[in-house]
């Protein structure tokens, strides 16, 4: 499935006001999720696409690792929450907003970490295991890349 044809899914959903679709096609699945409720920050840079109201899309292709597939760094023990895709980070779901996390915070497995920002799209990423966020290696606003580290996670025992 190709950028405008997302786009045009995108709008037809909005369009016909549906909250949640899900294809998979070809091994290649997109879910989209919208909530008009939900807050979410403006972008920081022009974005392609339309529709700023959702809440979240996620596309797996292939083997990609989700969203904070947790990732045992060698030294420590401590999980590393990457990026599952290109865009902008958000440590708040709004501006003035409290952040999602802070270092030190208990997060439990499902609990949103953050935001990922692509086509105007707000991506929640959600830790997949429970436990203590030990460092954040982004800046809010900061424009993050595909597998990149986002968060620092000592895994719960």
């Amino acid at each position: 499935m190709d950028l405008d044809a997302i786009n045009k899914l995108i709008d037809t959903l909005i369009e016909k006001q549906i909250d949640e679709f899900e294809l998979e096609e070809e091994g290649r699945r997109i879910r989209i999720r919208r909530s008009a409720a939900t807050p979410v920050p403006p972008p920081l840079a022009p974005a392609v696409g339309g529709a700023s109201a959702l809440r979240s899309a996620e596309r797996e292709a292939g083997p990609q690792p989700s969203s904070s597939v947790p990732a045992p760094t060698e030294e420590t023990g401590l999980l590393t929450i990457t990026s599952p895709i290109v865009g902008t980070y958000y440590d708040a779901p709004a501006p003035g907003a409290p952040e999602f996390v802070h270092i030190g915070d208990t997060v439990s497995s499902g609990q949103v970490l953050c935001i990922i920002e692509a086509m105007k799209l707000m991506n929640e990423i959600e830790a997949e295991q429970g436990g203590t966020i030990i460092k954040k290696l982004v800046s809010n606003g900061q424009p993050v890349e595909f597998g990149q580290p986002l968060l620092l996670l000592r895994p719960s025992n």
